[in-house]
């Protein structure tokens, strides 16, 4: 039995346990909101606004297009591959209503990383971005994938801001890649095929298959966290609860920057704030911070989120610390460590605290965050929130006193039902009871704050991405000249994080160029060591394991 000890650190009027019943599914819960909140903006997206009404409108058809025309059954998996553009809400929430599951896919995947995933979750339609339907061609044939939709930057732009939009990015700035995909059809013209189709009512429950979120895999292998409706319901009513008061109906307006792929931002921005009535403001390329910077100026916010490097890059924008900021109520940090440095400046400058938290892709992924009335950074990761549990165990699962450094153990609502078709997985990152281990180390302290010390697990964690250096290694292993690889993460002020690459050479004139030409070509970017480091030999155990942490450490 764990002992609650963070129950008393509780702001007021946060509930020790929230009530799942609420929504009966992810279906229920949009279609909650698109009657109570129909004529509010629901997402905003170069100077354009949908509202819940047309988000209604616009996802009934394509959910009726994947049922009818593509003849989709519950439970098929549809992929989605696209930045932050309002196809995303619409084509996401279309699959939810149909009771077809959603595989998020990063957009900037390669063609190995793409197969792989498509392969992997069975997908029978993929909804892909034109920038990248390049990499949907060179992937060849993919077993189950019988619908191909595709899909422009201004396709749900008005006209004629649309069709200017698509020509600048096609012809002008030339962004989209020549391709071949024969028996692809636009996504416009399968909203207008589904507004002739009538969407099939599909029951669902709390166990029926909401997302499969792939997430990097300890054996070289991505694998796909099953979370069901009733995992991400329960999220988005454990950071409602959480957030209190903070929040308001059908007010905030919301700052989205990170990709709606990933996790935290696909729970914490588009679901919670769906669930609420908020306007999610779609960032679609963070990277050019001056825009970035011009649409904080246009819509005066009160909830962003983002990583630490995210922040960090704000900060270093001109005209950052000139953003009108009073209407802010919240912003969240998470996907990876937030560095002191970086708070301190974000509240000099915003006069608010960057409320960090913690997650993971397999708990949906809220589990612990700091108390909303925080008034400083205090360096944990919070504390464990609404319906969770905390467990600091040892190696052998036995829990550990306060204070002690240990795995930091799970259990909640939000936990994953398991990996997707690999039970030996789950079975490893489960431990009994609904308990998950994170492959985190840290401790609890007296008030039953989370501190993470270390990462048990080899994962590298770069701007909130999970790396895992076996997919690394076994990219690199297969190049000629190469014996022997080990990738192993090494500290860096902007990321976090990077992938160093230690290699013993096969052919002694293999360079670091040759290396890293190879990973650019099979690796996203994210994934790419920035430096390669030759050894003659590898440390290795006495059963011939390679030893990373004394790389690391060397």
């Amino acid at each position: 039995m764990v002992e609650k000890v963070w129950l008393d650190q509780y702001p007021q009027n946060v509930p020790a346990q929230i009530d799942q019943s609420e929504y009966e599914s992810l279906k229920d819960l949009l279609e909650t909101a698109f009657r109570k909140y129909r004529d509010l903006p629901a997402f905003t997206n170069m100077g354009h606004s949908i509202s819940f009404g047309e988000l209604d409108e616009m996802s009934r058809y394509f959910g009726a297009y994947l049922q009818k025309a593509a003849g989709l059954n519950k439970g098929d998996r549809v992929a989605v591959m696209m930045p932050n553009v309002l196809q995303y809400p619409v084509a996401v929430f279309g699959i939810l209503r149909a009771g077809l599951c959603v595989v998020n896919v990063n957009p900037l995947y390669t063609p190995r990383e793409l197969k792989h995933q498509l392969e992997d979750s069975g997908a029978r339609a993929i909804l892909i971005f034109e920038n990248f339907a390049r990499t949907l061609q060179d992937v060849g044939t993919v077993s189950d994938l019988t619908t191909i939709l595709t899909t422009s930057v201004g396709d749900l732009l008005p006209f004629p801001k649309g069709a200017i939009a698509n020509f600048v990015l096609r012809k002008v700035k030339k962004m989209v890649p020549a391709y071949e995909l024969p028996a692809a059809s636009p996504f416009s013209r399968a909203l207008k095929e589904g507004r002739w189709h009538t969407m099939e009512e599909v029951e669902l429950g709390h166990d029926d298959l909401a997302f499969l979120q792939y997430t990097g895999g300890t054996t070289g292998v991505s694998k796909g966290a099953m979370l069901t409706h009733g995992n991400l319901i329960a999220n988005v009513l454990q950071a409602r609860a959480w957030c209190g008061d903070m929040l308001t109906e059908g007010g905030d307006v919301v700052i989205t920057a990170l990709p709606l792929y990933h996790i935290f931002s696909l729970t914490a921005n588009c679901l919670m704030f769906a669930a609420l009535g908020g306007n999610n403001v779609l960032i679609t390329n963070p990277r050019d911070f001056p825009g970035f910077v011009k649409d904080l100026n246009r819509y005066p916010f009160t909830f962003i989120s983002g990583v630490n490097t995210l922040f960090n890059a704000l900060l270093h924008t001109p005209g950052f610390d000139q953003v009108d900021f009073s209407h802010m109520k919240i912003a969240l940090g998470g996907g990876m460590a937030v560095q002191k440095a970086v708070a301190d400046r974000w509240k000099a400058v915003t006069g608010k605290p960057i409320l960090q938290a913690y997650g993971l892709t397999e708990t949906s992924p809220a589990a612990c965050i700091n108390p909303p009335t925080a008034t400083e950074f205090n360096g944990s990761i919070g504390l464990p929130i609404s319906s969770t549990e905390v467990s600091i165990r040892d190696d052998d699962g036995n829990a550990l006193a306060q204070g002690e450094i240990g795995e930091l153990c799970i259990r909640g609502p939000q936990v994953m039902a398991g990996y997707w078709q690999r039970p030996e997985e789950t079975a490893k990152t489960m431990c009994g009871d609904g308990w998950l281990r994170t492959g985190d180390m840290g401790y609890m302290d007296e008030k039953g704050y989370i501190f993470i010390t270390d990462r048990k697990k080899d994962m590298i964690l770069v701007s909130g991405f999970n790396v895992f250096p076996n997919e690394v290694e076994d990219v690199v292993v297969e190049m000629d000249g190469v014996l022997e690889a080990a990738a192993v993460g090494m500290p860096d002020d902007k990321s976090g994080e990077v992938v160093k690459l230690f290699v013993v050479r096969q052919n002694p004139a293999l360079t670091e160029s040759d290396v890293l030409a190879y990973c650019r070509e099979r690796l996203t970017g994210y994934k790419r060591p920035k430096s390669v480091e030759f050894r003659d030999e590898l440390p290795k155990t006495n059963v011939g394991k390679i030893l990373r942490r004394a790389l690391r450490d060397s």
